[in-house]
């Protein structure tokens, strides 16, 4: 019988696939269930430092309505603020402490800030609650035509080298596909001490309604399709770093799993697949892995994770190829 277990950011899983962070694992009731499916391994919901000041700007704004607050700056503005903040904080880290007593499961808290000071500070209080590794949500879109582009990747080296200093915890970054040289990015963060990095997050995408003529939002979930661009970085990068790679975009099926592990990711991170066809997808996917990996007569995860990566393919150069040349060479001809 196949054996699934495997490594990522040190820690060891019963198999590589990952609930990743979303409305899934933002309750020990989900986590659970989530468990008792047979998950890897659990990324918490981002905690978002943006959501809790939006909140206590409402607060404010409520208590401004009901005559609480009289003054622009005042104790009771000061008190909302502090409270609101720390009822957040408080749920995230009673949630890891209750997960971690009450299954069996690797914990990675994920945190996304606005400011340096909480980055940290967040940082410190989920390692202190017991997580067994961070994932840093670092979600920047550059729009801004006079911020250079080493500026942005300035920022995630900054934002880790922070967080190293005060934490022991391994620490991997998600990142966006959104970069002039990825493969020179993901090496700095190595450098500086990520243990991995996953490839890649998925964005919030606009839309527009033709009908009402408003911006609407487009599809939440990712497609079946999607993992190709993950699927490509990850078998050019596992052979030139040694930082863990996962797959975190697309992946629907054991199939597409399996594709990972041979591109080179130490495991897959799934979040759509289970909202769309509901817990019971992860011992599917897993029965698929384990019948391919009987079916071509590999005993353990680990002999596959890498195989087909761009280091050890016969067909390095497919990896980088960006052009259709040769599929559509002959179109209408």
């Amino acid at each position: 019988m196949a054996d699934l277990t495997t490594t990522y950011l040190g820690l060891t899983l019963r198999n590589p696939l990952i609930a990743g962070s979303s409305g899934l694992t933002s309750s020990l009731e989900n986590i659970k269930n989530l468990e008792r499916n047979g998950i890897g391994a659990v990324v918490l919901k981002s905690l978002f430092e943006e959501q809790i000041m939006l909140d206590a700007e409402n607060q404010m704004r409520m208590a401004r309505k009901n005559h609480m607050i009289y003054s622009e700056r005042s104790e009771s503005m000061d008190y909302i603020d502090y409270h609101i903040k720390d009822d957040y904080l408080s749920e995230y880290l009673n949630l890891i402490r209750q997960v971690k007593e009450q299954t069996t499961l690797p914990v990675i808290g994920s945190i996304n800030c606005n400011t340096s000071g909480e980055w940290v500070n967040f940082a410190k209080k989920i390692q202190e609650a017991g997580a067994d590794a961070l994932e840093l949500n670092i979600a920047l879109l550059n729009a801004n035509p006079n911020k250079p582009a080493l500026d942005v990747e300035r920022i995630h080296l900054d934002i880790l080298q922070s967080i190293k200093k005060v934490t022991s915890i391994p620490v991997t970054v998600k990142l966006s596909p959104y970069f002039c040289n990825l493969a020179q990015l993901i090496c700095k963060l190595e450098e500086a001490g990520a243990s991995g990095a996953v490839l890649f997050n998925r964005f919030f995408s606009p839309d527009i309604d033709i009908d009402s003529m408003e911006i609407s939002t487009g599809n939440i979930y990712s497609s079946p399709s999607d993992y190709s661009n993950s699927l490509r970085w990850i078998s050019i990068l596992s052979g030139k770093c040694n930082i863990d790679l996962i797959g975190g975009t697309g992946i629907h099926d054991g199939k597409t799993a399996i594709k990972m592990m041979l591109s080179g990711a130490k495991s897959a991170q799934i979040a759509s697949t289970i909202y769309k066809n509901g817990f019971e997808v992860i011992p599917k996917m897993l029965d698929e892995m384990e019948t391919w990996m009987n079916r071509n007569g590999y005993n353990y995860i680990s002999q596959v994770i890498g195989e087909l990566n761009q280091y050890k393919s016969k067909e390095a150069s497919a990896y980088e190829r960006i052009q259709f040349m040769r599929y559509y060479s002959g179109i209408g001809k």
